[in-house]
């Protein structure tokens, strides 16, 4: 079980390691560049590819994009909570609740965890996850006030395509298959390595807070992912899928759009970096549980 679990989180790890060590040793990386690059090419191309040849059961793919919804809910409301309790501007801690990193890390532990099966759940949270996180996300923060862009977002658009793909049993042509196949290959090393760039370059004021909110944020999505998932009657393999990528630290982007709308940067980066720091902690024991049920 600890080999399985080394696999599971060692490239992960690494390549988040490389990325961080990269930026801290002063070489450049656009990440500007490559964020954009990843969200309006490799992500789509991603969501496609793994929708298109995955054998997934529709109903399984609904019952895990519904659980999110609710998952999302019920976090959002938590988050509110601790707002007022900790005196904390809303907006800024209940972002932070909403919207975990279930790209970046999400998706590719998902994918070592579970396997394809996995992965395409995974990708059903996430694009839910998405479509909330680049609207209703881009409001809260104040980072984006312009409804026609949230519409034409990349990240909804590729929901668009992929939901007829998984309800109509749709096959891509081969050229068009393979093409995206070789586009989303690109998407999870680059989501990684500008995860561990990210985190090198954000700077931590406010670390007792960030572990103590940051620590509930993981465990409070293990726990709602666990009773959500209880309620819904999921399979042991929905159900696993669920818990792990509820239980994700807060996102990257959650930081980069407080830093777009000037909204307490420094108090969402210590959220990001110490959630992701306890999240290597707190998910390789997650994994020994969820993982024999699982499979």
């Amino acid at each position: 079980m600890l080999a399985e679990l080394f696999a599971v989180m060692a490239p992960v790890m690494i390549a988040a390691g490389i990325g961080y060590a990269w930026a801290r040793s002063g070489q450049s990386y656009p990440t500007e560049f490559i964020a954009r690059l990843v969200l309006y090419v490799g992500t789509p191309c991603l969501v496609l590819s793994t929708l298109s040849q995955a054998q997934i059961d529709r109903q399984a793919f609904g019952q895990v994009a519904l659980a999110c919804a609710l998952v999302t809910l019920v976090m959002g409301a938590i988050g509110l909570a601790l707002s007022r309790l900790f005196k904390h501007d809303w907006k800024v801690l209940m972002p932070a609740y909403l919207f975990p990193n279930s790209g970046n890390m999400g998706l590719p532990m998902s994918l070592y965890a579970f396997g394809e099966q996995g992965l395409a759940l995974a990708v059903a949270f996430f694009l839910v996850l998405s479509v909330a996180h680049f609207s209703l996300g881009l409001i809260l923060s104040g980072a984006e006030r312009s409804p026609r862009k949230l519409f034409t977002h990349p990240i909804l658009i590729s929901l668009a395509l992929a939901v007829p793909l998984v309800y109509f049993d749709l096959e891509l042509p081969r050229w068009l298959d393979n093409t995206i196949g070789l586009l989303g290959g690109m998407t999870i090393p680059l989501m990684l390595l500008t995860l561990g760039v990210s985190l090198a370059s954000i700077r931590v004021h406010h670390i007792g807070d960030g572990m103590l909110l940051g620590a509930l944020r993981i465990l409070c999505g293990a726990a709602v992912g666990w009773g959500i998932g209880a309620a819904l009657g999921l399979t042991p393999l929905e159900q696993g899928v669920l818990i792990l990528q509820s239980s994700m630290p807060v996102a990257v982007f959650n930081y980069l759009f407080a830093v777009r709308a000037g909204r307490s940067p420094e108090q969402v980066a210590s959220l990001v970096l110490c959630s992701t720091l306890l999240a290597f902690i707190f998910l390789p024991l997650l994994l020994l549980w969820l993982l024999p049920a699982a499979r």
